[in-house]
């Protein structure tokens, strides 16, 4: 297991609301080893014992569960650094000054990815190091290519970590041990009976103080081009040989290779974009996007994406997969669907129809269930609809826990392999180019209805 973490961009929330949560976490569990040394890097100038006043309260808030000990030795581990995360020279001083089994964690704005990647490559971070790289892993295909090659110039692929923190959810594993360990399932799990999927992450939640990112992104890249299509893998993908890193990934990239790339007609047709305008949200006043804080409407950000995908493969022919986001909407709504066919012939309801068979894992709660249509209490011949629900045991491990843990240990199952990456912005980067052209007109929501294109 390595035992050194270097965070370059440590000043961030990044750092003080999740890694040393988590990490305090995996000290409470001991589940670290039992020398442990952070470097937390940034341009910030502070001293060490400023930086740990900083963090001291983000850390106590968001690892409330954690014993006290266990916050208090990860702030003791802590050793600060004023670097600019782009000079070589300073990076090398830093590498150079400590022990340990080094791991890099870049977390920092995706545009000084490329010059970070660069600065570590000349600062000489050594053969048994590893990197892990936030998403969005890019911002176009031939600058995710650009930054696969860079990082490959001195790490291995097997070292090189690209985090969703989507992929250490319970519900996205959940999916795996469903397809996978039910027989029922897997043999309905195709275009025979499957209507359509849809992959849902709806938020009550605006900008929050994120402007100075998200205006720059948008919900399709933020959301859409790594999150939602990660989850699209794993309820897509071909069954793997085994749950390893490379017959998992494998699979994942099939899938991917196999999503139709989208005309100008077809995106024309199968997207919309849209941004919410003043409202309510919970009895809350919520300015129009374009009043926010930090916004520039020149720029014609999108806070709500919806993109319908084909497959193009044996499973999947005909079936559309509808991936959807969106910010200050009237309820949060998280979730994949999987709407079942009708049954071929209606003996029951022919009047009125049965409801649709649908599977739902939901997120936060994570949570099972199913909608069926039973026979009704008064008339036996009359349908009813009935849902089967069941909340799953937390998880043990929270998302950025466990996918840390998994770099420490060296286990690349749940990250993203390059090729990966590219394939994603293969598919999303043609709407992108449409959507900056204006192809698809701009719609509107007030903040806290239900918006349903």
């Amino acid at each position: 297991m390595h035992d050194r973490l270097m965070i370059i961009g440590a000043a961030g929330d990044l750092t003080s609301r999740y890694l040393l949560p988590a990490l305090a976490r995996l000290r409470t569990d001991g589940l670290l080893p039992e020398v442990f040394t952070i470097d937390a890097v940034s341009q910030d100038e502070m001293s060490g014992d400023e930086f740990r006043r900083k963090v001291e309260g983000p850390l106590a808030a968001h690892a409330a569960g954690v014993d006290e000990s266990a916050r208090i030795a990860i702030l003791r581990s802590i050793t600060y650094y004023q670097a600019d995360a782009t000079d070589p020279e300073a990076l090398r001083r830093i590498i150079s000054s400590g022990e340990g089994r080094l791991v890099i964690y870049l977390a920092l704005p995706p545009a000084v990815f490329h010059p970070a990647v660069k600065a570590i490559i000349e600062a000489g971070a050594g053969e048994e190091s590893r990197i892990v790289v936030e998403k969005p892993h890019g911002e176009s295909l031939e600058s995710t290519r650009t930054l696969n090659r860079r990082l490959h110039r001195c790490f291995l692929e097997d070292s090189v970590f690209r985090i969703d923190h989507f992929l250490g959810h319970q519900t996205v594993q959940n999916m795996l041990g469903i397809r996978f360990g039910n027989r029922i399932f897997e043999s309905l799990w195709n275009s025979n009976h499957v209507e359509r999927v849809e992959i849902r992450f709806d938020e009550t939640l605006a900008l929050e103080g994120r402007a100075g990112y998200y205006d720059r992104t948008g919900a399709l890249k933020d959301m859409l081009q790594n999150h939602l299509l990660q989850l699209l893998c794993f309820v897509a993908m071909e069954p793997p040989l085994g749950f390893n890193a490379r017959d998992l990934r494998d699979r994942k990239v099939d899938l991917l290779r196999a999503v139709r790339s989208l005309s100008p007609k077809e995106i024309k047709a199968n997207s919309v974009r849209a941004h919410y305008t003043a409202g309510k949200i919970e009895g809350k006043e919520v300015p129009s996007y374009h009043d926010e804080d930090g916004v520039d409407p020149e720029r014609g950000t999108e806070t709500f994406a919806q993109l319908s995908l084909s497959i193009d493969n044996w499973r999947w022919s005909g079936v559309p997969f509808i991936l959807r986001s969106g910010k200050a909407l009237e309820r949060n709504r998280q979730e994949i669907a999987i709407r079942f066919r009708d049954v071929p012939f209606r003996a029951f309801g022919k009047e009125q129809p049965p409801g649709p068979n649908v599977l739902r894992l939901a997120f936060d709660p994570d949570r099972m269930a199913l909608d069926l249509n039973l026979n009704g209490a008064g008339d036996p011949f009359e349908l009813e609809p009935a849902t089967l629900e069941l909340e799953l045991a937390p998880q043990r491990l929270p998302a950025y826990a466990r996918l840390l843990l998994d770099v420490l240990n060296g286990d690349p199952t749940l990250s993203i392999r390059a090729d990966e990456a590219e394939e994603s912005w293969r598919i999303v980067e043609p709407v992108v180019d449409a959507w900056s052209e204006g192809l698809v007109p701009m719609q509107s929501y007030p903040a806290g209805s239900s918006f349903e294109p």
